[in-house]
């Protein structure tokens, strides 16, 4: 009988370490006042892909974050309304302008 509790305690006693304590901690959003705007600058593309360009595509679209997308390149699909995204091919000219 004694040795049926210490295998049932040595069974549960891994599982008890596996709860969490607290919840997982979630992403803060970002501020609303900090949204993209992707319409406002599709005039650079065709343009080259240049720290200048990449300053006027972040005044002109209000993001606080750029990212740059070198062809060939996968990136992740979470989605930033306060991220503009900037997609080039091989010559450094700018493809596509999007939020995200």
């Amino acid at each position: 009988m004694m040795d049926i509790r210490l295998l049932a305690i040595a069974v549960v006693l891994p599982l008890a370490a596996c709860t969490q304590e607290r919840p997982p901690e979630s992403t803060p959003t970002p501020p609303t006042e900090a949204m993209c705007n992707a319409d406002s600058v599709q005039s650079l593309v065709g343009q080259t892909a240049t720290a200048e360009v990449g300053a006027q595509l972040i005044k002109g679209s209000g993001a606080t974050m750029l990212r740059w997308v070198p062809p060939r390149t996968a990136v992740t699909m979470d989605f930033r309304p306060d991220r503009l995204t900037v997609s080039y091919d091989d010559a450094l000219k700018i493809e596509r302008i999007s939020c995200g």
